[in-house]
């Protein structure tokens, strides 16, 4: 008897709209899939923008982060990833996937959040979206398809930006 079970997919959602085109492309690859719609989030970011911030009256030397403004930051971000999941799961859900939500804190790296999620939840592939950052730019901020390629066992689908087509 054939296995007639629709592959998982794990789906890299940022709110963007090459997120929004990473979800079309997955519901027409692999229609009806169940889907896990990922949002990475930053624990410890709410510490660096509050150290940033924070200088004594003379502005040369930083005053120390108050724990209590690091804790709502990065709980508003916490918050934010949840509520974008929630958003990435409805919208692959109107084009006929069965989709989760899934908001992960970032521990180390976006793309091993992700990869890390796809082991984990043995998907039949990872599909994400491709901003078109380039040379020197994608050096410093990253690009996280990229990574995601490099460091993946599974297959991916990257879906290019249609503004850049990158």
């Amino acid at each position: 008897m054939q296995n007639l079970a629709k592959p998982l997919l794990v789906v890299g959602y940022d709110g963007s709209e090459v997120a929004n085109e990473a979800l079309r492309h997955a519901a027409e690859l692999f229609p009806g899939s169940p889907t896990v719609v990922v949002t990475v989030w930053e624990p410890g970011l709410g510490a660096m923008m509050a150290a940033g911030a924070g200088m004594d009256l003379t502005g040369a030397a930083p005053l120390p982060p108050d724990p209590k403004v690091v804790s709502e930051i990065d709980q508003a971000q916490e918050r934010h990833a949840e509520v974008l999941a929630q958003e990435g799961a409805r919208i692959a859900g109107s084009l006929g996937l069965l989709a989760e939500p899934h908001a992960i804190p970032d521990e180390i790296d976006v793309a091993d959040a992700i990869v890390d999620v796809a082991a984990e939840r043995d998907a039949a592939a990872v599909v994400v979206g491709s901003h078109g950052i380039s040379g020197l730019r994608s050096r410093l901020l990253g690009g996280t398809s990229r990574r995601v390629l490099a460091r993946s066992t599974r297959p991916v689908v990257v879906v290019k930006s249609p503004q850049t087509g990158g």
